[in-house]
């Protein structure tokens, strides 16, 4: 119990000590360099802005997680669906992989408005901007670890008269797993930014609102202080989201995913 506390300690002073240090010169900045409050406000102003709209920025918090995970959940399920599609047929994967890119390519503020057009100004607009943002890692990371096989694993499952189902199964599917939360980690940051783009043009309606929102309020109000804070709460909850993907994807990891039993999976119909 202490040398797992010892390791959590060591891992987190370093981000601790420089996140203080980055506060003590933006403090001492302002001090010197007699910065107005409306183009930059001290970390003291943000703080104080932060507590007095604490509950804003909480439930907001809340709205924005509940659109975010929504739309990784989804990414993850229809993802995984196509990447098996991929694996399994070469005409799939080359008809159907350059639409995947287009939806990489398109900016994400054009495709806000015309899921607000199709979905209306509700919350499920706000997952549908998430999921499209966060679906192409999965995609590309999942495809590759359904197809970056082991030669010496594949011939073994041929030479035991393996079925197509089987090798998908227990080859294919386990394999994938490192590439799939691989790919996780980096649709969890990308679904933070979808929902918070999402709320800059959907909203969400009966007093409902999540970050974007704040940030856009804060932002036409001049309550720059307001907006640090609200900047801040998003920044701290991608933080928060890929922390939990990846003590997720660890546990995963240790617990299902092991490297070499492909032959104890033929044996175990």
């Amino acid at each position: 119990m202490k040398n797992r506390l010892g390791r959590v300690v060591i891992m987190a002073f370093p981000p601790v000590a420089l996140f203080v240090l980055l506060v003590a010169i933006w403090q001492i900045a302002i001090a010197v360099g007699n910065v107005r409050s409306f183009i930059l406000p001290a970390p003291v102003r943000v703080a104080q802005a932060a507590w007095l709209h604490r509950w804003e920025l909480l439930q907001a918090t809340g709205t924005t997680a509940a659109a975010a995970l929504a739309g990784l959940a989804t990414s993850l399920a229809v993802g995984m669906v196509v990447a098996v599609a991929f694996s399994q047929s070469a005409i799939v994967r080359r008809s159907v992989y350059p639409y995947a890119i287009f939806l990489q390519t398109v900016p994400s503020v054009a495709l806000a408005p015309l899921v607000i057009l199709w979905f209306g100004h509700e919350f499920r607009s706000v997952v549908v901007v998430a999921f499209i943002i966060s679906l192409f890692p999965i995609i590309t990371n999942a495809t590759a670890g359904l197809l970056d096989l082991d030669r010496n694993l594949v011939e073994l499952f041929a030479m035991s008269s393996a079925s197509r189902r089987q090798v998908l199964l227990k080859l294919q599917l386990p394999n994938s797993i490192p590439y799939l939360i691989a790919g996780a980690k980096i649709s969890c940051g990308l679904s933070v930014i979808g929902a918070i783009v999402g709320e800059f043009t959907a909203g969400y309606g009966d007093g409902y609102y999540g970050l974007g929102y704040l940030i856009i309020f804060a932002s036409n109000q001049m309550e720059t202080d307001f907006l640090f804070a609200a900047t801040l709460a998003s920044m701290l909850l991608g933080v928060v989201i890929f922390a939990a993907v990846s003590l997720v994807g660890d546990w995963i990891l240790r617990r299902w995913h092991a490297p070499g039993s492909a032959g104890d999976a033929l044996g175990a119909n």
